[in-house]
């Protein structure tokens, strides 16, 4: 997935939420940023590439502006992850994936703590933490 990819950098996000306030063009964008001007192009074709950004010529400025399509099918896509709403009768419909994660999390940090609080063969505490 392109658009997952595109959205990891930060700079790419930032860049989308100025993009949505309306069209902009490239020095604008490049000037908002800490990073050179060769970088947010960089960025840019990135986000041109996943089809998040068009952008057209007008005069010597290119001009970007948010393409929302690929945004609307991802978040179709992550509907499907989402918590399932709050149900009167919470036995009958089974946990969403985001509830098996904190269930998952949960029982990571219970091996953990059983771990370092359990003896060992020497009978002494096992504490990797001053090793």
């Amino acid at each position: 997935m392109l658009v997952l990819e595109a959205l990891a950098d930060p700079v790419r996000r930032a860049i989308l939420e100025r993009l949505a306030e309306g069209e902009v063009g490239a020095g604008v964008i490049a000037a908002a940023f800490p990073v050179t001007r060769p970088a947010i192009s960089r960025h840019l074709r990135v986000l041109r590439e996943a089809g998040l950004v068009t952008s057209r010529v007008h005069g010597q400025q290119r001009i970007y502006a948010l393409d929302r399509r690929p945004l609307a099918e991802l978040d179709a896509w992550l509907e499907r992850f989402r918590p399932l709403p709050a149900q009167p009768d919470r036995s009958a419909a089974p946990p969403g994936p985001a509830a098996r994660l904190d269930a998952l999390d949960t029982e990571m940090h219970r091996g953990r703590r059983a771990r370092r609080t359990a003896p060992t063969s020497e009978g002494h505490d096992d504490d990797r933490s001053t090793g």
